[in-house]
């Protein structure tokens, strides 16, 4: 998928967020890093088309992407989402939050999605979790129904934002795990993250946002081992100076 994009900027209150971003390359697992505060979320949600810019524009695959709400609701419906908390829905077990959003928003009937919902959490090692609630999940298993409701519909793209931010670390790989797996098979994704490692070894390119510009933008094993602004160079050498 090659995601394009023109001079992209985005203010709140007056507040620059994002500066003259510009980008267009072909996108297969690509990790967004960078400080707090730099716009990485900004940036993907943009891309997600669940905000817009305040100027520029943006294509996929050589087609614009319409900024009006209407077009905007069924571009999203193509992408694939995955947050910082899951949002799941508390009342509804780890079946119903994949399937219902199949019947809700794809048209799909009640077997169809219940069976997509059934093999997608089997894949993903939740086969005896299907009746559980989250309250009853850890917080692994949640981010795991989150990412199987997140691939239900076959997105073409899937985006994730920071999804092990508020994990302990045995849950956190336990998410990046299956991302990588997801990966290895092909899924499209551009995943907001502080886990250099997962960056370095799992995604193929690497973006660097730092004050609201995109400085570098590579191969990974390039950014990591030769970065080639003074900005990347600090950040890497901050995270990993407490690293084993």
């Amino acid at each position: 998928m090659r995601i394009s994009l023109d001079h992209l900027c985005k203010s709140f209150d007056g507040v620059e967020v994002l500066r003259d971003i510009t980008f267009d390359e072909e996108v297969s697992a690509l990790a967004i890093i960078g400080p707090s505060g730099g716009g990485k979320s900004t940036l993907l949600r943009i891309i997600g088309g669940l905000e817009t810019p305040t100027s520029g524009a943006m294509a996929v695959d050589g087609s614009p992407v319409s900024l009006d709400e209407t077009s905007l609701r069924a571009y999203r419906a193509t992408l694939g989402f995955v947050f910082q908390d899951g949002g799941l829905f508390h009342h509804m077990t780890a079946l119903e939050n994949v399937a219902l959003p199949l019947q809700v928003v794809h048209g799909a009937s009640s077997d169809e999605a219940d069976d997509r919902a059934r093999e997608l959490l089997a894949r993903l090692g939740l086969e005896d979790s299907l009746a559980k609630r989250p309250a009853q999940l850890s917080g692994g298993q949640k981010q795991r129904v989150a990412i199987a409701r997140a691939l239900a519909a076959r997105p073409r793209l899937l985006l994730l934002d920071e999804p092990t931010s508020a994990l302990d670390p045995e849950f956190t790989t336990e998410v990046l795990d299956v991302v990588r797996d997801l990966a290895e098979v092909g899924t499209r994704f551009i995943i907001v993250t502080h886990e250099m490692g997962f960056a370095r070894h799992a995604c193929d390119h690497v973006a660097f946002l730092y004050g609201g510009r995109l400085l570098e933008y590579g191969a990974a094993a390039r950014l990591f081992d030769h970065p080639e602004t003074p900005e990347l160079t600090r950040f890497l050498s901050r995270l990993l100076e407490w690293s084993m």
